[in-house]
């Protein structure tokens, strides 16, 4: 059988490496918080086992009150992690209520009315306890599904407070074998065998929650364009695959705007690259006032950029066009000092049953009407219609000079 401080030294040693892998997750990924408390709770397990070792060195008591309320501290923090997991404010006062009252009620039962069953109840409810509060997170639906770490975490805590209810139930009832945290019998270390165990499929579960955010955030980033936080061609390209697919089933329309920063060559030449790149930031924020929800603006260049426009005509596709140009005109307008003044040139086009599954000759389409647009005079937009073959904008508005931020 295996005595007390051999399991207490197991808990230890397991818990301190679960506390070594997630710093290395939290210093790797500095901004997923729920890794700060997953690692505070295996550190501050592994300090609660420790402490607990030293009850079998001494007559004294208070190594197992203080192990004993880290213990049940260290599970407050793995319910905090799991609510930060999930975008919910962490309850200090809550883990400070749960960890006072049983550091309280335990040294009331240890020094002033000595009572093993109500030591063994009063941990036992305090440990449960926080899991049990956490459960709704962990098995809701996530987008529609429950996350299988958040699943096999949920499953785990469950049987976790389970055994606390049967250990608690045992002691008050006197079922079964007497529990007793400093002198342990064999189907006693079997169950804190097992708890260690579940403790660390815990983990494994959480570890799984963080590596399935982790790579969606990656993901995301994939998809994403660094400078002015809009999408990518990737994302432009599949989200245009998809939406040719839908259209090509359902023969409803969709639009295309590509659009073109006037002279943007001559901007980095004159001012430099940071006032290019601030142009496309400046850009993307005021064409983003002019879309939709639902519609997806991307660079797909250095300074080119498409707008997919879902369920619209080429009529619809036109009218958010004219808005794009209006408002860069208007913002050109006030420009002042060192501010760079711009305009754009934009090329729209419709899906049409010739397009297909093909979204490469929608952006061809699009590029066309953009070619005519700058063969007009730029600041403008226009359109490819198959008949005529190709009009561009049939009014005809001074150009303004052009845009902006230094």
């Amino acid at each position: 059988m295996l005595n007390v401080p051999t399991l207490w030294t197991a808990f230890v040693i397991n818990f301190l490496a679960l506390g070594l892998i997630w710093a290395y997750i939290l210093h790797s990924y500095p901004s997923f918080e729920a890794a700060r408390y997953w690692t505070g709770s295996a550190l501050a397990l592994a300090a609660g086992a420790m402490i607990a070792t030293l009850t079998a060195a001494t007559e004294s008591l208070i190594p197992l009150l203080l192990g004993g309320t880290m213990v049940v501290f260290a599970t407050c923090l793995t319910a905090m992690g799991i609510r930060r997991f999930y975008g919910d404010p962490v309850l200090w006062r809550q883990t400070a209520a749960i960890t006072g009252l049983t550091f309280a009620s335990l040294s009331v039962f240890l020094f002033g009315y000595d009572s093993t069953t109500a030591r063994i109840l009063i941990f036992s409810v305090a440990q449960a306890l926080p899991m049990a509060l956490s459960l709704k997170l962990l098995l809701s639906k996530q987008d529609g599904r429950v996350e299988a770490g958040a699943r096999l975490a949920g499953g785990v805590a469950i049987i976790i407070i389970g055994i606390c209810a049967f250990r608690a139930l045992g002691k008050l009832f006197q079922i079964g074998t007497d529990f007793s945290f400093t002198h342990f019998n064999a189907p006693q270390s079997i169950a804190i065998l097992a708890q260690l165990f579940l403790s660390m499929v815990c983990n494994f579960g959480f570890l799984l929650m963080a590596m399935d955010r982790l790579r969606n955030e990656v993901a995301d980033l994939a998809l994403m364009d660094d400078l002015t936080g809009v999408g990518n061609r990737r994302q432009l390209l599949q989200r245009l695959t998809e939406e040719c697919a839908r259209s090509d089933r359902s023969n409803h329309p969709f639009a295309l705007l590509v659009v073109d920063l006037d002279n943007f060559k001559m901007i980095n030449d004159t001012h430099g690259h940071a006032a290019g790149d601030a142009c496309l930031q400046h850009f993307t924020l005021m064409a983003q006032t002019r879309l939709r929800p639902g519609d997806l603006l991307a660079r797909t260049g250095g300074d080119e950029f498409c707008i997919m426009l879902p369920a619209s005509t080429l009529r619809e596709g036109a009218m958010i066009a004219r808005r794009i140009v209006e408002v860069c005109r208007a913002d050109a307008a006030g420009c002042a000092g060192t501010e760079v003044p711009l305009s754009v040139s934009i090329g729209v086009a419709q899906w049409t049953r010739d397009i297909g599954n093909l979204p490469d000759r929608l952006i061809a389409a699009a590029d066309h009407a953009l070619y005519v647009a700058k063969k007009e005079g730029r600041d403008r937009y226009a359109v490819y219609d198959l008949s005529p073959p190709l009009a561009p904008e049939p009014e005809i508005i001074p150009p303004q000079p052009m845009r902006r931020h230094a």
